[in-house]
């Protein structure tokens, strides 16, 4: 997804309850990216009711990949 893409309500949400948790560990450039392309991948995938869960869900599972990928390299 493109940097300058726009951050949606989704996104902001996401990014700020996952950012404590990944705080010194993923610079948080690199989380935001991380969830706005979650978010764009999310895109007519899911019930916007459910957006926010599977945006979050999603988000995190692929920051704490990156972590597991990064430790093992």
């Amino acid at each position: 997804m493109s940097e300058n893409a726009p951050i949606d309500e989704h996104v902001s949400r996401a990014t700020e309850q996952l950012a404590p948790e990944f705080a010194g560990v993923v610079p948080r450039a690199e989380l935001e990216s991380i969830v706005r392309t979650a978010r764009q991948d999310l895109e007519g995938q899911v019930v916007p009711t459910a957006l926010d869960e599977m945006l979050h869900r999603l988000a995190h599972y692929r920051l704490s990949s990156r972590i597991a990928s990064a430790s093992s390299a």
